[in-house]
């Protein structure tokens, strides 16, 4: 029964509706992220060579700067789909399904940049004077629905203890019990102790972390991958051109055979596309919407270079590893391999043991910045269902404080549980709350998309506050 709810809500409406959506606002800002790429990518990377990271500047207490908002983000998209989702999506879907990853990728690229701008022109600070964002509130105060605005907490928070927490901390602690032979339980207590450890620290614990970890763990991840991809250069080629003709193969030249492959690889990359960079989930605009001294289009460009780099580059890096080092198609269909696993042989047989454990502590590194992430995001909803609550259930500094613990013990102990349990039912319980976020974030996107603003020719940034 889930495993049909899971393939309906992932099925062609949803799929269709995040590319016509990320389409819609493409054409809106005359193809931003291609016309604009000078633009957009000097006020992101560019900005990390300069003086505006926000790094000095005084914020509040539950504020981060743009590069922290950036880092929190990435380590929100940077995770278990980087190295499961891409070697599943060949395997089940070929080659051809990182072509449409990509073009997931393009058009989910204006999708962030859209929420994310939204989210930053409708956000309001609470009498406590943290920053209240993120989809609940352009649901409410844009359209005007509460009853939209609450039901996505709702499903964010679910998907927060499901696809945030019990599946990153899965991932995570399989792979440390496969590399040292230690007992779950013990996995169990130490991912569980650092985790919360991180996430009692609050929104500046979780955002320093993540400035830290986030930036070396991916470049770590780069560099071996660039290893095994300079070690089978001459493969690299061959690879495009498979990703390409089976992306794009002809329906006339094999007939039905062909359409069904090209329906798989469609299917299979826009998916686990957004699995990956979650554009059009509207958890974007959640972690960006606590950040101090900058303007909507500044962090709705942020949002954009997230989508891209977890997607175009490290995504690709990942799949070209695979295909380079198992001959593409025909040794994925030879290959009893899938997941993680696929990627660790890869890796493995280019690069000997460290390979394999190179992809084993990257996959652990991912899972844990996800979580702390995914606590942040859960965390930031929670203050929204709370003000939500409050029109009609005021609710005093005590009781606010009293909830907020009660849900790091919740995360806390489906960490725990993620460890220590099988979790097919809870992957595919966790993916249909998440593909059901969708659903509202794209209704409020399409009603609300005339107050979304694009930077000038000039990349002049307006709504400073």
């Amino acid at each position: 029964m889930i495993h049909l709810i899971h393939s309906a809500v992932w099925g062609p409406l949803l799929l269709g509706l995040l590319l016509l959506t990320g389409g819609i606002l493409t054409v809106d800002s005359g193809g931003f992220q291609f016309r604009g790429i000078t633009v957009w990518w000097k006020v992101t990377v560019g900005s990390l060579f300069g003086r505006d990271t926000g790094g000095g500047e005084r914020r509040e207490e539950d504020s981060v700067n743009k590069f922290q908002a950036a880092c929190t983000a990435l380590a929100a998209t940077i995770g278990t789909g980087n190295i499961v989702g891409v070697a599943s999506a060949l395997t089940a879907g070929g080659p051809g399904a990182i072509f449409w990853m990509w073009v997931s990728a393009a058009i989910g690229m204006m999708t962030a940049y859209g929420e994310t701008c939204l989210g930053l022109l409708y956000r309001y600070r609470d009498g406590r004077g943290r920053w209240i964002c993120g989809p609940m509130v352009y649901l409410a105060r844009g359209l005007g629905s509460p009853g939209l605005s609450l039901t996505y907490g709702i499903l964010c928070l679910l998907a927060s203890l499901g696809m945030g927490s019990m599946v990153q901390s899965n991932a995570a602690a399989q792979t440390v019990c496969y590399l040292t032979g230690v007992k779950p339980v013990f996995c169990a207590v130490v991912i569980t102790g650092l985790t919360v450890f991180v996430a009692w620290g609050g929104t500046m614990r979780v955002a320093n972390v993540a400035e830290r970890l986030v930036p070396v763990s991916a470049a770590v991840y780069m560099i071996f991958s660039m290893a095994v991809l300079i070690k089978c250069h001459d493969r690299i080629l061959p690879a495009f051109e498979e990703i390409f003709s089976h992306a794009l193969m002809p329906r006339s030249v094999l007939g039905g055979a062909g359409g069904y492959g090209i329906a798989r690889s469609f299917r299979y990359g826009i998916a686990r596309g957004v699995f990956s960079n979650e554009a059009g989930l509207g958890s974007l605009a959640g972690l960006h919407g606590a950040t101090d001294g900058t303007t909507p289009q500044e962090q709705g460009m942020w949002a954009m270079f997230e989508v891209f780099f977890d997607t175009v580059v490290i995504c690709t890096m990942t799949a070209l590893v695979i295909l380079c080092v198992t001959g593409g198609s025909q040794g994925l269909a030879k290959g009893n391999y899938d997941g993680a696993v696929l990627t660790a042989h890869c890796f493995e047989a280019a690069l000997g043991p460290a390979g394999q454990y190179l992809v084993s502590c990257s996959m652990v590194v991912f899972a844990f910045a996800t979580m702390i992430a995914w606590y942040y995001l859960g965390r930031q909803t929670l203050d929204g269902v709370m003000a939500q609550m409050g029109q009609w259930i005021p609710l005093s500094e005590t009781a606010a404080a009293k909830i907020h613990a009660v849900y790091l013990i919740l995360y806390g102990y489906a960490v725990f549980l993620g460890c220590v349990s099988s979790l097919t039912a809870v992957w595919e319980l966790s993916d249909i709350w998440n593909g059901l976020m969708a659903f509202p974030n794209i209704f409020a996107l399409l009603l609300l998309r005339k107050n979304i603003q694009y930077p000038d020719r000039s990349g002049a940034c307006i709504w400073r506050e």
